[in-house]
């Protein structure tokens, strides 16, 4: 390439990075400003909050918390010890179900929501490009991932520290690590939880190409979040397992081993990848094929 070809590009480049970043950061304050998201932040923030109440009030005699089958559930018996665990037990609960379904609102209504109130014509009509204004919509399905995520383990370090004691941090293993060590443990487990929610945020994002009801978008994503975890629960279909997308969700536990067990962890994260890659791909081709009528 010569210096002028050069000379020419990098100015292009240089202007399509601004769009970006300037759709960017309109995708975020819209996303971040709608009551609906900052309602979705609240529960996820309530839910640490109420499991640590629980756990006091069942252990306000000095015992461990327990279900009813006298077994306790992930990491909920080591609370009362280390506060810190009601990080790890926070996440647990809420990966399941909370965080998904609060990721496929966000996803879902990202291209139909703006179809559905007439706004997406407008915002088609300014140069920035159908690729480069679904790119970022994705980024900031992605950041709100990583936002709903924080808010859960920030909220629930916040009652542990308030509600229990804190301390060296006893691993799956057996071995201890202090309570520094554990944060990194805690801090590096919420960006695993993030990053598998990017296979959910980009199946909405691609479900919500193919409709202009942002509510009927929303709906048909969490119906399928629902519907794979049911498949990924009928023994007779374990052969499909561990292709679905929820399926490592809880092998961040295996971040509490020590040494470290990366096996499944990397499984959840390549098989994110996948699902990003397949369903984006699969958005894209939709969304600069679709006609803009609203």
């Amino acid at each position: 390439m010569s210096q002028a070809e050069a000379g020419v590009l990098t100015p292009v480049a240089a202007a399509g990075l601004r769009r970006f970043a300037g759709l960017f950061r309109s995708e975020l304050a819209i996303t971040f400003r709608r009551w609906r998201t900052l309602a979705l932040l609240g529960v996820l923030a309530a839910v640490p909050l109420l499991i640590g109440i629980a756990v006091k009030w069942q252990t306000g005699d000095g015992s461990q918390a327990r279900d009813s089958s006298g077994e306790g559930p992930a990491f909920l018996t080591q609370i009362t010890g280390n506060g810190l665990f009601l990080v790890f037990a926070a996440l647990a609960a809420t990966l399941p179900v909370f965080l998904p379904m609060a990721v496929a609102v966000v996803a879902g209504d990202a291209v139909a929501g703006e179809a559905g109130t007439g706004t997406l014509r407008y915002l088609l009509v300014a140069p920035a490009g159908r690729t480069r204004l679904l790119c970022a919509k994705y980024t900031s399905a992605m950041v709100f991932c990583l936002a709903a995520t924080l808010v859960v383990a920030g909220s629930a370090l916040l009652a542990g520290v308030a509600l229990f004691p804190v301390g060296e941090v006893t691993t799956i293993s057996g071995t201890q690590i202090s309570f520094a060590q554990g944060l990194g443990r805690a801090a590096l487990i919420a960006a695993v939880v993030a990053a598998s929610l990017l296979g959910v945020a980009a199946i909405g994002l691609f479900i919500s190409t193919l409709t202009d009801s942002g509510v009927a978008a929303m709906a048909a994503t969490v119906g399928l979040v629902i519907a794979v975890q049911i498949v990924d629960t009928i023994p007779q279909l374990h052969a499909v397992h561990p292709y679905l997308f929820p399926h490592y969700w809880l092998s961040f536990a295996d971040l509490l081993r020590a040494p470290v067990y990366w096996d499944e962890v990397v499984r959840n994260l390549g098989l994110q990848a996948l699902y990003a890659v397949v369903f984006g791909s699969a958005a894209w081709a939709r969304f600069t094929a679709k006609d803009i009528v609203a």
